[in-house]
């Protein structure tokens, strides 16, 4: 099945976060949280990447504006989510996003 854009925001269930990451500056990511009222596990996690850009300021220096999740979840789908490192205007807590979603045939 094709993947189909989301782009909504998701709630990581409290004390659910990888804190192994977050030794190196990396967010924890959720092995579950909630979207749409609906409770979703992360089965595997199936590869990460990262969204960086120039220094708003003048610097010559990239910083790393988003981190980037492909997970499987215990329902038999496919996920790509993020975590937006800057915050944008809304509320603080939305950071964490579902991006796109690819739902199994079976």
């Amino acid at each position: 099945m094709p993947e189909r854009f989301v782009s909504e925001v998701i709630r990581p269930v409290v004390a659910t976060g990888d804190t192994s990451r977050m030794a190196v500056g990396e967010p924890g990511l959720p092995r579950e949280f909630v979207w749409r009222g609906r409770a979703i596990k992360i089965a595997a996690l199936l590869r990460t990447w990262r969204e960086t850009g120039k220094c708003r300021h003048g610097s010559p220096e990239l910083y790393v504006r988003k981190h980037w999740f492909e997970v499987a979840t215990t329902s038999n789908t496919t996920m790509k989510i993020y975590f937006d490192r800057q915050f944008r205007g809304g509320r603080k807590s939305d950071r964490w996003w579902l991006f796109t979603i690819c739902e199994s045939e079976e």
